[in-house]
């Protein structure tokens, strides 16, 4: 009975991704219609392109905006996890380091990126540093709060059981503030990949973001909406996994 409701509930979802796509490449195709213009081609010629291309050179440029995706979320996680966990919990650290972060948070995080570019150069270094650095501060507050949602009960508990400062991190505070973690992933993917196509748009010969402007520059339709269908299709890629790793290490969330 239960695997025969998963399967529904799964036919549903993959029903309703499908119609959302149906829609989109509707509204592309009516869209092209009414314009006419030829920056603007229907679905079936750029999807044609995009098959035609994803061998070389747009394999290549994916792989390249993919692994600086993921090398920075990686970072960022690795970071704003622990240091938001720590500041969540620990008050005299958190009087210390929240003003840093609150005055810091809500300057664009672009408007450094001269200097950036001085310290770490053109190459791979300052696209990861940027985009890890705008991440960073998303996953570090969304832990931070998180963790300071968890009741004092509860933490009180787990120390009247013998549980070391240490085993309150791993067995309360974490799997507590994990859901909004991996809330704070979406927000952060979304906002990866726009600073990924800036951050690729201008002094380097790989990534999307190139391929994309590149294109642009030489008026060839296709190959532009190539690579924008590879760089769509590389965020709804990464927040499905991240919808996976929810139902891996938070199924209880989904449960709910």
């Amino acid at each position: 009975m239960l695997k025969q409701t998963r399967g529904k509930r799964w036919a549903k979802n993959v029903f309703s991704y499908l119609l959302a796509a149906a829609v989109i490449v509707a509204l592309w195709q009516l869209a092209s219609l009414a314009v006419h213009n030829a920056m603007l081609p229907p679905p079936l010629s750029a999807w044609k392109t995009t098959i035609r291309l994803l061998h070389d050179p747009l394999g290549m440029h994916l792989w390249i905006s993919t692994r600086r995706v993921l090398g920075s979320l990686l970072i960022s996680l690795l970071i704003g996890v622990p240091l938001g966990m720590v500041m969540g919990f620990e008050r005299p650290v958190d009087r210390v380091l929240a003003p840093l972060v609150y005055l810091t948070y809500p300057i664009p995080k672009i408007v450094f990126l001269p200097l950036i570019l001085l310290f770490f150069g053109l190459g791979e270094g300052s696209k990861v540093f940027l985009i890890s650095l705008i991440a960073t501060y998303q996953i570090l507050v969304t832990t931070r709060d998180a963790v300071r949602k968890v009741t004092p009960e509860a933490i009180h508990s787990l120390r009247s059981l013998g549980a070391s400062h240490t085993q309150i991190y791993r067995y309360l505070l974490f799997p507590s503030c994990l859901p909004d973690v991996l809330t704070a992933l979406r927000l952060s993917l979304g906002t990866a990949i726009a600073v990924l196509f800036f951050a690729e748009s201008f002094a380097t010969t790989r990534g999307l973001g190139y391929f994309i402007m590149d294109s642009w520059s030489r008026a060839a339709a296709d190959r532009m909406f190539a690579g924008i269908i590879m760089m769509g299709l590389l965020g709804v890629v990464l927040f499905w996994a991240v919808d996976v790793l929810e139902l891996l290490f938070a199924r209880w969330r989904r449960q709910g």
